[in-house]
């Protein structure tokens, strides 16, 4: 039994919806975060201030209470007075007195304090209370009186919060709903802008695809809009490079097809002819007849051999089975086999050696005699009669140099670059007549790049074609 786990909803949702998400939650961490640590700082701070402020009211009440020591020589006046107990809390500051004139409501608490604020008590030298019942002193935060550097007696208060005030708790409450209100107002404007900032990033996605499906369906000329220099906009630029190379990948298919079948066309409606016409009694069968068609054979067969042989080259499939051989030995065998052919032609074949020495190379010996033999081909095809084919062989960084150069006619620069292309040809009629079909120099092309090496169409320095090959020597 396989178990399957759905996917997940956040897994469904379109890009634009994860990235309106993504932007709203960060968001909202950022703001929850700032609200909690605004508030624990202000909080701090203000219970910092309000602690700094209690400790300097004890100070002046302590001061206070020295002076009333030093004009009456103790504490017996204070003892019991209330009303003078509270005048002097209330010249400390505000926050020192108890909540209430006495009488009304400021009675002290179980150890003598009163019922909110600080709860100020006093006692003399001797930890003895003077004003107030309260429990142990030990229990109270104690401030020593002191009159010309002696300790005279003690200014008590209850330790505990400086958040003691119900103004200091209100204001403190008051900041924290600013806060809250501060905070969800920047949440609600983090989620009005979430949205259209997803739709803005995601728009240049939304053309990709779009065009991504155009392109599916055939439409190679879209493109899509560049802009800016983002991500983004180089996503933009390599879809627009790849639907440029279908195009002309898709162009090149179609002319191939063509190519393919109007070269195939040709020797076929050739053969017919010649059928048709030995059906009708219009030739005569006999060896003339069996010659033309034989070769009209050959031709059909030479096409699809060369079709077989690039397909299979491009397809990396043609079989190569390297080992060390000397090219000067393979391409002289190949000038002994194409000799006789040149000389029916009237053309003249010869091999220049300038390499100094012996040259090894790690190559198919079969596909180095195709490559040499297609270039000789190709030579004795297109060049006049009376003219001649010169191999130039020499060494140069490590590489074997091959320069075939045939007299004339030449061919046009505009089409140098464009000989290595299957099917072209500078003058199809012209070609067409020598029996080429445009495949031998693709060929050529791909045995030498199978072998680590490049080939290149030049200008010959006889008046012709020349083709200048490199292959790197064996080490």
């Amino acid at each position: 039994m396989v178990l399957t786990c759905p996917e997940s909803d956040f897994v469904r949702l379109s890009i634009r919806s994860k990235l309106f998400l993504t932007l709203l939650a960060a968001t909202t961490l950022v703001v929850g975060a700032m609200f909690g640590f605004m508030h624990w700082s202000f909080r701090h701070g203000f219970v910092t201030f309000l602690e700094s402020r209690q400790q300097a009211r004890v100070e002046r009440m302590a001061a206070q209470l020295a002076e009333v020591y030093v004009q009456e020589g103790g504490w017996e006046g204070l003892r019991g007075d209330r009303s003078r107990w509270w005048a002097l809390q209330v010249e400390a500051g505000p926050g020192m007195a108890s909540n209430g004139p006495p009488g009304h409501g400021a009675g002290m608490g179980p150890g003598g304090g009163s019922r909110r604020g600080l709860g100020m008590a006093l006692f003399d030298a001797d930890r003895q209370a003077v004003f107030g019942r309260f429990a142990d002193p030990e229990q109270l935060s104690l401030h020593p009186i002191r009159v010309h550097g002696r300790v005279v007696g003690y200014l008590g208060h209850r330790p505990g919060k400086a958040l003691g005030d119900v103004v200091d708790v209100r204001f403190l409450e008051a900041q924290r709903q600013a806060f809250f209100w501060i905070a969800l107002l920047v949440g609600v404007f983090a989620v009005a802008l979430a949205w259209p900032l997803a739709n803005t990033l995601v728009r240049p996605l939304r053309r990709v695809t779009e065009a991504t499906r155009d392109l599916a369906a055939g439409r190679f000329e879209t493109r899509v809009p560049v802009s800016g220099g983002d991500e983004l906009a180089e996503l933009a630029r390599d879809f627009n490079a790849m639907a440029a190379t279908l195009g002309r990948a898709e162009s090149a298919r179609r002319q191939w097809m063509a190519d393919i079948s109007h070269e195939l066309r040709t020797p076929v409606a050739l053969l017919r002819a010649e059928l048709e016409a030995l059906q009708d009694g219009v030739r005569p069968l006999g060896p003339a007849a069996v010659a033309a068609l034989q070769a009209d054979v050959e031709r059909l067969k030479r096409l699809i051999e060369d079709l077989y042989q690039l397909s299979m080259s491009d397809l990396g499939a043609m079989s190569y089975r390297k080992r060390a051989v000397d090219p000067l030995a393979l391409l002289g065998d190949e000038i002994e086999a194409c000799a006789g052919e040149f000389e029916r032609k009237g053309l003249a074949l010869q091999l220049v050696d300038r390499c100094g020495g012996p040259v090894t190379l790690n190559a198919d010996p079969d596909r180095l005699a195709q490559l040499f033999r297609n270039l000789m081909q190709n030579s004795l095809r297109y060049t006049d009669a009376g003219g001649r084919l010169e191999i130039v062989a020499s060494r140069a960084d490590g590489h074997l140099v091959l320069d075939f150069q045939d007299t004339a006619p030449s061919v046009p620069a505009a089409s140098l670059p464009r000989l290595f292309e299957r099917f072209y040809r500078v003058e199809a009629s012209r070609s067409r007549a020598h029996g080429g079909a445009g495949l031998g120099l693709a060929i050529s092309r791909n045995i030498v790049e199978a072998h680590g090496g490049r080939i290149e169409a030049r200008p010959s320095p006889l008046g012709g074609l020349g083709i200048h090959v490199e292959l790197p020597v064996a080490s």
